[in-house]
């Protein structure tokens, strides 16, 4: 009988083990085809997220992203939400879905308003009774057009608004058929470079970032650089001030947390492999707070940005022993201090009532009021020195009460000495002349 347990043991052990082994070779061997939304083949979506489904898939031959072309963020985040795709590239403005996660924030996009040479646009408010092209309806470019002009007082009917996709768009401002264009993209786009290097188109600037921040948190201040569109020229011709925003990583929540830990790894420690690909890798930073625009980060994402941070053991591992010994010594050297500094506090402040004596001194003295005028702007030196002094806890408040007194006291002394000047110029000019 027991015999019979014992093999029943070991064949259940053995299939077991066969179940674990094969689960964790089909999950060593899987390969992940995800997904990803981006915009039209000729914008900067579509360019970054093709360099770097390559790097992944070069890094990673698992994990290999799929490129969807779309019409831009907003249809991005539908498509999200309907669970049509993986990852989707968006602008930072925008709301996110409940069923999607932040992986990463992306380069810039920056305000471009470019306006005909002939058309007078020099800036946003200039823009009332001229024709404008705009990025298709629905777009991220669209909506924050008109957040952009309803802050500078414009409303719907000051203008003709045309919205076309892009490349229509630039072919009606060469056309001379709109006065001005606007659209949100990241620098160095092709098309924005033609227009510019036509000869007669110019950039406009927008300013007043701080402000739409309080409308839009996702906005930022910025400047496209001079030089960005041409070197020689250059255009634009200094930095150019202007509103941007940053584009984002999303993807599902219900992506493996291994998945997007390791594209999480491969955006920002490929770098500069994804930068021969497409420049505005450059511009990708570690999101300073997990927090930044109230964006939710995904639990893979989290692990990497968090991976460098120390454990509790790691951070309290010192015996407590040594903590109190350091704390006893730290009291005393602290005591010491504190009789030192408050001696050094007090020879600095009698300095400076020394030199209000010496100043004094000088004011009864005093024989004209021009000698008085410098005496009154050497006071005011030595009074703004000491309230940097008691800001930077270079003197007490006691000392600086001490210090007030003679302040006042040399104060009032100009006042008198200037009194008794007029007094004597006056009876010198009314006394008779003896003959």
């Amino acid at each position: 009988m027991l015999k019979k347990l014992a093999f029943s043991l070991v064949i259940i052990s053995i299939i077991m083990v066969s179940i674990f082994t094969v689960l964790s070779l089909n999950t060593q061997s899987q390969v992940y085809d995800l997904t990803i939304a981006t915009g039209g083949k000729n914008g900067e979506y579509y360019a970054f997220s093709k360099a770097l489904s390559e790097v992944i898939y070069k890094q990673n031959p698992k994990i290999k992203i799929n490129i969807l072309e779309t019409e831009g963020a907003k249809q991005n985040i539908e498509l999200l939400k309907n669970n049509q795709t993986d990852l989707a590239l968006i602008q930072s403005d925008l709301s996110i879905p409940a069923n999607a996660k932040a992986v990463a924030f992306l380069f810039p996009e920056m305000f471009h308003l470019i306006a005909t040479d002939q058309s007078k646009i020099n800036k946003v408010s200039d823009l009332k009774g001229k024709r404008i092209a705009l990025m298709p309806e629905g777009s991220g470019s669209y909506n924050l057009f008109w957040l952009l002009s309803q802050h500078y007082g414009l409303k719907a009917d000051d203008f003709e608004v045309i919205a076309v996709p892009p490349e229509q768009a630039y072919t009606l401002l060469n056309q001379k058929k709109v006065d001005a264009l606007f659209r949100v993209i990241a620098l160095g786009n092709t098309g924005i470079n033609e227009l510019l290097n036509s000869g007669e188109n110019r950039l406009v600037p927008i300013e007043q970032a701080a402000a739409l921040q309080l409308f839009q948190p996702a906005l930022e201040a910025s400047i496209i650089p001079v030089g960005t569109y041409n070197g020689s020229i250059p255009i634009p011709a200094e930095d150019l001030p202007i509103v941007a925003l940053r584009s984002v990583l999303i993807t599902h929540k219900n992506i493996d947390n291994t998945v997007i830990y390791e594209i999480t790894k491969i955006l920002f420690e490929s770098r500069n492999e994804l930068m021969t690909k497409n420049p505005q890798a450059a511009m990708i930073h570690k999101p300073e707070s997990l927090q930044d625009l109230g964006f939710s980060f995904h639990p893979g994402a989290k692990d990497y940005y968090y991976q460098d941070e120390p454990t509790f053991l790691e951070k309290y591992s010192e015996p407590m022993g040594f903590v109190l010994s350091v704390a006893v010594l730290g009291i005393s050297s602290l005591w010491q201090f504190r009789l030192w500094f408050q001696g050094r506090q007090k020879n600095r402040a009698d300095l400076y009532n020394l030199e209000l004596i010496s100043v004094i001194d000088q004011i009864n003295s005093a024989e004209s009021i021009t000698e008085l005028k410098h005496l009154r702007r050497q006071l005011f030196t030595i009074f703004k020195e000491v309230i940097i002094d008691l800001d930077k806890d270079r003197i007490s408040s006691d000392s600086f009460h001490s210090f007030t007194f003679t302040w006042k006291v040399a104060i009032s002394s100009i006042h008198h000495q200037e009194n008794l000047l007029r007094t004597n110029a006056h009876q010198q000019l009314t006394e008779p002349k003896l003959n």
